[in-house]
């Protein structure tokens, strides 16, 4: 019921072409959404990271120069840091563009949705992988309540085994949540 709801709600055809003033610097993710249930794949970044160290986030990754464009970035980078191959008819819309707060990107965000997934395998960008449940997962949207981090629009969080969702991941989320939801 909620895959295909998302699904029909997914309206912007895909454009993984995003005009930018140049002023970001450009990046994709990919929403992994998988089985009857649904599930959400999501990722911890190591520690020790320059960019968003510690954090829960989609696989993804900034524009590769050898990139045809911000869709085949998601495809790429979700298939070095979590070892899943995505096709691009497996990717079935995308959500508005997001803006980090401190590194200076601006991500365009995909998402596929797939019957089921191998098992999955993470590089040296992923400390992690989490399979979440999606619908329990939306239900925990909150406004993030730390003052710094609404500077460049409102901020939300998400929770999943005390863990906290934050930033562009949970903006991310939360158009998915509005989806759904409305």
């Amino acid at each position: 019921m909620l895959l295909d709801e998302l699904k029909s709600l997914l309206t912007t055809p895909i454009d993984p072409l995003l005009e930018h003033s140049g002023k970001y610097r450009l990046a994709s993710i990919l929403v992994i959404i998988y089985g009857n249930e649904p599930i959400v794949v999501m990722t911890e970044k190591p520690k020790d990271m320059k960019f968003h160290a510690g954090e829960i986030s989609f696989p993804g990754g900034k524009l590769d120069s050898d990139d045809s464009d911000l869709l085949e970035t998601a495809l790429r980078e979700t298939s070095e840091e979590i070892g899943l191959t995505i096709s691009k008819d497996q990717v079935v819309g995308q959500l508005d563009p997001v803006i980090t707060l401190n590194s200076g990107f601006l991500i365009l965000p995909f998402i596929a949705i797939v019957d089921k997934i191998p098992p999955l395998s993470a590089n040296a960008e992923v400390e992690k992988i989490f399979h979440i449940p999606l619908e329990p997962f939306l239900k925990t949207e909150a406004k993030d309540p730390d003052p710094s981090h609404n500077r460049i629009q409102e901020m939300y969080t998400f929770e999943y085994e005390n863990q906290v969702v934050w930033g562009a991941s949970a903006r991310i989320l939360k158009q998915i949540h509005s989806c759904v939801k409305s």
